[in-house]
């Protein structure tokens, strides 16, 4: 039996924190797009399988995101907190504003992520290591939940990191990926292996 994990990336973050390189920092969600967005909530609220076991990470955007869901109409659940499947820690670099990064870097930019898939900053992790992280907590969800659906709010980079481990191929591919936010990433654990089935999909459209 296969297990079916939905992933959305969290909300929009507050101005100021995208300013910023705020990885794993605990930065709030926009308080305008959150109402701005409410036909996106309803819209995954009424796309998202029911019954269906719920994922967040430590990080408060996640569980806010969840709690719009359920308040736009999907049926209130207490969602599991996964540490594994945080963002990408950018260790001393957070908190750095976007034009203070390139002049530390040992290789160059990813043309679609501040760093390159095997740029590990001081004190935090490639995306290298992201991979290894999400797909060990993802293989562990699929057989706690064989034959189940498992909603997943989580992060931009942890979810390029899934569709890296679900495919096998090395992050800095997994990283021309657009994950928006809000947007639904699909895969699915069979017996055979793993299954992408959708990318970035955008709710209500």
């Amino acid at each position: 039996m296969e297990t079916r994990f939905w992933l959305i990336r969290h909300a929009l973050v507050e101005e100021n924190a995208r300013a910023m390189l705020y990885g794993v920092m605990d930065v709030a969600l926009c308080e305008t797009t959150l109402i701005e967005q409410a036909p996106m909530y309803r819209a995954l609220a009424d796309r998202l399988p029911r019954p269906a076991r719920w994922v967040v990470t430590p990080l408060s955007r996640t569980h806010r995101t969840a709690g719009a869901i359920f308040n736009a109409g999907y049926p209130s659940v207490t969602p599991v907190v996964e540490p594994d499947l945080i963002e990408q820690s950018l260790g001393e670099w957070q908190g750095l504003p976007h034009a203070e990064l390139p002049e530390k870097l040992a290789n160059p930019a990813h043309a679609f992520w501040p760093l390159a898939g095997d740029e590990k900053p001081p004190g935090g992790e490639s995306m290298l290591e992201v991979v290894a992280r999400a797909g060990k907590a993802l293989e562990r969800l699929s057989v706690a939940h064989e034959g189940e659906d498992v909603v997943i709010v989580s992060h931009g980079g942890t979810i390029r990191a899934a569709v890296a481990h679900a495919l096998g191929v090395a992050p800095d591919n997994a990283l021309h990926l657009s994950i928006q936010n809000l947007s639904l990433t699909r895969i699915e654990r069979h017996p055979a292996g793993w299954r992408v089935v959708c990318v970035n999909e955008l709710p209500g459209y």
